[in-house]
C-alpha cells in the first residue's frame, strides 16, 4: 500500500510543527508530511522579495510532489512569530497571498491551503484553492 504524503511550508517555530502535522493527518488521511521550514514563511513568500529563498522552497516543494506524490500542500503563519512580527491581520493577509504565489508554481498539488496557528497552538484554516 501506497505511502501517502502531504507538503508543510511552515516556520522554523517549533511549537508550529506538532499542530500542522496532525492537522493534515487528521483531515487528509497522509501518513506523513515533507516539513519545509523557513522563518515567517508567509512573510516571505507574500512580500516577494527574496528571491533565493522562494526559490528554495519552490525546488522542496518540486521534490514533495514528483518524488513523494503529494497531492496537498499547506503554507501556515503563526502567533508570536519571530521570523514575521507582524499583527494576525496581517499574517491572515500575507497567508492568502502565499497560497497564490505557491499555486503559480504550478507544481501538481490539487490542494493549495493555507493556515493559521493561533494562540493556543490551533489550527484555522484560511484559505483553500
Amino acid at each position: 500500500m501506497a505511502q501517502k504524503f502531504a507538503t508543510a511550508i511552515n516556520c522554523m517555530d517549533g511549537r508550529t510543527q506538532i499542530p500542522v502535522t496532525e492537522w493534515l493527518k487528521e483531515n487528509y488521511k497522509v501518513d506523513y508530511v515533507d516539513m519545509i521550514t523557513e522563518p515567517g514563511p508567509d512573510g516571505v513568500l507574500s512580500k516577494n522579495i527574496d528571491n533565493q529563498i522562494i526559490e528554495s522552497l519552490r525546488r522542496k516543494a518540486e521534490i514533495s510532489a514528483y518524488k513523494h506524490n503529494s497531492k496537498i500542500i499547506v503554507i501556515a503563519g503563526h502567533h508570536d512569530c519571530a521570523g514575521n512580527p507582524v499583527d494576525k491581520d496581517t499574517h491572515i493577509n500575507q497567508i492568502k497571498l502565499s497560497v497564490q504565489t505557491i499555486k503559480s508554481w504550478g507544481l501538481p498539488f490539487e490542494k493549495v491551503i493555507g493556515l493559521w496557528v493561533n494562540e493556543n497552538w490551533e489550527i484555522e484554516k484560511v484559505i483553500e484553492i
